[in-house]
């Protein structure tokens, strides 16, 4: 009975399509303005290139900090305040981004707005997961996550245009305003919250997840991923002027076109074949386009760099989150997600500043091999990950289990 009530409960709600459209709304107003940092950092401030990965770099740090104080905080404060202060701390530093006049000033700023992106960006998954029927959780957590890709995908492009035509000044008021839209698309997702069948009567104090350390690899992989995705965000624009193509932004057009045609098919091989069956191969997609990109010279090359990302990225990043949530237990999808997303800030934080010093005694091209690098390092432990499972997969004592 309970199963056939699981099975019949409606996944497109009017909270979850509310919820899904104020997490893209969110990453939206976060994309938009990160790929445009660095250029703006540079020009306004002069600064060199480590200087100008610190702007991705603390941010992300801000959030995962943020992050796990959310968690504790969630225990004893109300979730929905927790957002409504996120999101007002998020839309209050972007309004100042501008106005911002030393790079002190605007790391200040960065760290404030990764503190109020970490909480909504902690809480919103979380809202989701309650209203997820649990027998359908991995499919509403993949088309929530959809939210994500796109704004990944179509964010930079529109924060590397505007910035093109008109300012950083104009940039920042789309950017505001994107993250005020949240507010009202956000009311429209209050209603009668009910728990995940299977989980009705229970107190949040009964179910306390354990750390699950078979995340631990999962993450790992996606961390490597998230070092080339820095290395996009934060120096694409000046490789753009380092060999002579303007229209350096639709790098990022095209790879959507392929993110979005790739991810129904990863998915259905995912559920069939299992993760390294989509991994390896998007992976050498990756890698393949990080080559690319160290030697293109015109747009066709750079056009031919997004596409191979994109089929890359599209595939890799939801099959490593819905690995981590098959990994997991019910009561340990908040543990999976938090983790994927941090996973993914530290990779970016980390490799803004890795890959940015690299740049400063290399040049950009230079660095971007080394990202292909070290998507060669993410083949290797996935191929070596594999063989493993496999072959305690074939031992007597595992098939007997």
């Amino acid at each position: 009975m309970q199963q056939e009530q699981q099975q019949q409960t409606p996944l497109w709600t009017r909270p979850f399509i509310a919820l899904t459209i104020c997490f893209f709304l969110l990453f939206l107003s976060l994309q938009m303005l990160l790929s445009s940092f660095p250029a703006y950092v540079k020009s306004e401030f002069h600064a060199g290139n480590i200087q100008v990965s610190l702007v991705t770099s603390v941010f992300a740090l801000a959030a995962i900090l943020s992050r796990f104080a959310t968690a504790a905080l969630m225990q004893r404060v109300s979730r929905m305040k927790l957002l409504l202060a996120g999101l007002i701390v998020a839309a209050a530093t972007t309004a100042l981004y501008s106005a911002a006049g030393s790079v002190a000033t605007l790391l200040s700023l960065r760290i404030g707005y990764g503190i109020g992106f970490g909480m909504a960006s902690t809480i919103l998954p979380t809202l989701v997961s309650r209203i997820i029927p649990l027998r359908r959780m991995g499919e509403g957590i993949g088309y929530f996550g959809l939210s994500t890709s796109l704004a990944m995908s179509i964010g930079p492009s529109i924060g590397l245009n505007v910035m093109k035509q008109d300012s950083f000044m104009h940039l920042t008021m789309i950017g505001l305003i994107t993250s005020v839209a949240i507010f009202p698309v956000l009311w429209l997702s209050r209603s009668k919250q009910t728990k995940p069948v299977g989980q009705v009567g229970l107190p949040r104090s009964a179910v306390k997840p354990r750390f699950n350390r078979k995340l631990l690899f999962p993450a790992l992989l996606n961390f490597f991923l998230s070092i080339t995705y820095s290395g996009l965000l934060s120096f694409l624009a000046l490789f753009g002027d380092y060999v002579h193509i303007e229209q350096v932004g639709l790098f990022f057009m095209f790879n959507a076109v392929t993110i979005i045609l790739v991810r129904p098919f990863s998915g259905r091989i995912f559920d069939r074949f299992g993760h390294a069956s989509v991994l390896i191969p998007a992976g050498m997609f990756v890698m393949a386009s990080m080559a690319v990109l160290s030697i293109t010279h015109d747009m066709p090359m750079l056009i031919v760099s997004a596409l191979l990302y994109g089929v890359g990225f599209g595939a890799i990043q939801p099959t490593i989150q819905a690995w981590m949530l098959r990994l997991s237990n019910p009561e340990q999808y908040g543990m999976a997600n938090s983790m994927f997303y941090n996973s993914t800030d530290f990779g970016v934080a980390l490799g803004a500043i890795l890959l940015g010093a690299i740049s400063s005694v290399t040049n950009y091209s230079v660095m971007y091999r080394y990202s292909a690098g070290v998507m060669a390092v993410f083949i290797l432990l996935g191929a070596l990950q594999h063989f493993m499972a496999s072959k305690y997969a074939s031992t007597p004592s595992a098939r007997g289990n």
